[in-house]
């Protein structure tokens, strides 16, 4: 049986009369990252905040590794690390003041603070940096440190809020290698609103809309959300839109180029492909490429937020 790390129990919080958080409930039973999506404002930060003991819930639950977040806030935070949104770094501090600070802060035994300052910095990445103040590092160094405050105390649980906001592509592929390496050994959760992150960072997501959770699942549960629902077709001899339009099936028809075209049916993909092929060749369209088309990860979280796409 798996240890439980986090336990949600109908969660919520009001912020004057508004409602920002809604009867949440989840479990995290293992190591990796588990991605927390949702639009600005869903109620991604709210729930992590509260999570971690920054934010009181108006009503609900709060478990971790079994001891009650509300009535032990110390002895259950000693089980989380957290990087805010915004780093809390002390920009006039070497890394090693800053991440010693942190680390008693953290109520690391003071014998074990040097060795637990040098892991943290060997696995962020960051050794070489040691005696460099944190202004002068680039933003991609200073949420590795950021990172590196986080598991100073070797936690079973980080929360990552936003991690790579505002960082460079290749700032970004690193910190997200990171991220996976240190979910090699603990339960991260990763809050995002770009559904790309957490295709290439987590095994599993939940996903937030107007304070509801309203999905919670594997990443293979939410790609299968929707079937495919497209036709790329390239031709050498293009018809009008209303030709294609014209075969059963078709819905929808755009023109990605003028000889690349992008169809939308609502029949077995199948029996549409099957028919365009056959139109094709009856009518000398030149067909070059045909491909069926997954709908795209922001197709996925429309549809299960209750959003339309509009193509």
């Amino acid at each position: 049986m798996k240890e439980t790390i986090v336990k949600v129990e109908h969660l919520f919080h009001r912020y004057s009369a508004q409602w920002a958080v809604q009867d949440i409930s989840f479990e995290i039973n293992q190591r990796g990252v588990m991605g927390l999506l949702g639009s600005n404002g869903a109620g991604k930060s709210t729930t992590m905040n509260i999570i971690c003991g920054v934010l009181n819930q108006t009503r609900g639950n709060v478990y971790i590794q079994g001891v009650e977040l509300r009535k032990e806030p110390e002895k259950a935070k000693m089980h989380i690390g957290f990087l805010p949104q915004k780093a809390p770094l002390h920009l006039d501090l070497t890394v090693d003041e800053y991440l010693e600070h942190c680390a008693e802060l953290r109520m690391v035994e003071k014998k074990k603070v040097k060795l637990a300052v040098e892991e943290a910095k060997a696995r962020c990445g960051i050794a070489h940096f040691s005696k460099r103040l944190l202004r002068n590092l680039s933003g991609g160094y200073q949420q590795r440190v950021g990172i590196a405050q986080a598991i100073i105390h070797n936690p079973k649980f980080v929360v990552l809020d936003e991690p790579t906001n505002g960082l460079d592509p290749n700032q970004i592929v690193e910190v997200r290698k990171l991220i996976k390496e240190i979910a090699e050994e603990r339960a991260v959760m990763l809050s995002t609103h770009i559904l790309s992150e957490v295709q290439v960072t987590c095994e599993r997501v939940m996903m937030i809309e107007k304070g509801h959770l309203f999905f919670s699942g594997t990443m293979e549960d939410f790609d299968n959300q929707i079937v495919p629902d497209t036709l790329v077709v390239m031709m050498e001899q293009a018809p009008s839109e209303q030709e294609l339009l014209a075969i059963p099936g078709i819905t929808r028809v755009i023109a990605v180029t003028a000889k690349k075209y992008r169809m939308f049916f609502d029949e077995d993909q199948q029996l549409v492909a099957q028919r365009f092929i056959e139109t094709s060749v009856a009518k000398g369209w030149g067909l070059t490429e045909i491909a069926i088309e997954r709908s795209s990860l922001d197709a996925i979280f429309a549809k299960l937020s209750g959003k339309e796409i509009l193509g």
